[in-house]
């Protein structure tokens, strides 16, 4: 597995490591995917965007929810920018974070965040189908804004990939757009960013894809909750429901049996 490792020093004198690792197999390296803001030359401005539209505040709340203690082992799924990822740090420095997406320039860009603000993280560029642990072998699972994009099959290959990496009384968390009705929120972002991509027929971009702040037809709070359940996890429920300025938005959380 490739890596690349950045090093900055704490004025402690504690190194703090970030790296970068590519979890695809051949196979996926040919698999297309939408960038965040949905075309590669605008990734620049998603922090921005993500700051206009209030985002930082849903991923304090997605992390206060999760309630990582110090030692747990996190993964944060459709990372981008490490936005969240970089949130579980700064709640909980002495968590052990681990951000995935598929998008290499989101998680250079993560990378220079990380090391700019002496957190240590490790970025694997992979799928949401195919997550880059072991059995067993994490606490958290979190997500923010990210599930929606990704195509009805690979959103069922997620949450049983996440019920098997999972310790028994692991948690996933999960904030995304969505209603309790499931109702369509597809041009919540009103085109900004986006070229009114139809993300709920994944394009030919396989189980794992992720793109700008559009959302599927039908993928909601129910969607979630059933998605949940039928992998496996148990009491699997909406805990909170924002009326945000794009639609609502939902936090979902399950435990892992």
């Amino acid at each position: 597995m490739p890596t690349r490792v950045i090093t900055g020093r704490k004025a402690s004198r504690m190194s703090t490591t970030v790296r970068i690792l590519d979890h695809r197999t051949p196979e996926e390296r040919e698999r297309e995917f939408l960038p965040g803001m949905g075309k590669p030359w605008l990734l620049p401005f998603y922090d921005l965007f993500s700051r206009r539209v209030g985002a930082r505040a849903l991923h304090e709340r997605a992390v206060a929810l999760a309630d990582v203690a110090p030692g747990q082992s996190v993964l944060d799924v459709g990372c981008g920018t490490a936005n969240l990822a970089l949130t579980v740090l700064r709640a909980q420095p002495a968590a052990r974070v681990t951000g995935l997406d598929p998008d290499a320039g989101a998680l250079r860009v993560a990378a220079r965040k990380a090391t700019r603000r002496r957190l240590p993280i490790t970025l694997v560029q992979g799928f949401a189908d195919r997550l880059p642990n072991g059995d067993g072998s994490l606490d958290h699972i979190v997500s923010a804004l990210a599930l929606h994009h990704v195509p009805e099959e690979g959103r069922g290959l997620f949450a049983r990939e996440a019920v098997r990496v999972l310790r028994p009384g692991g948690k996933v968390t999960i904030v995304d757009f969505g209603g309790a009705d499931g109702a369509d929120g597809a041009d919540h972002a009103g085109g900004a960013g986006r070229s009114g991509h139809g993300h709920g027929s994944g394009h030919g971009r396989g189980p794992g894809h992720r793109g700008g702040h559009g959302m599927p037809r039908g993928h909601g709070q129910a969607d979630l909750v059933r998605l949940l359940a039928d992998a496996g996890f148990t009491d699997v429920r909406e805990v909170e429901h924002v009326e945000h300025r794009f639609g609502p938005i939902t936090f979902v959380q399950a435990t892992r049996p």
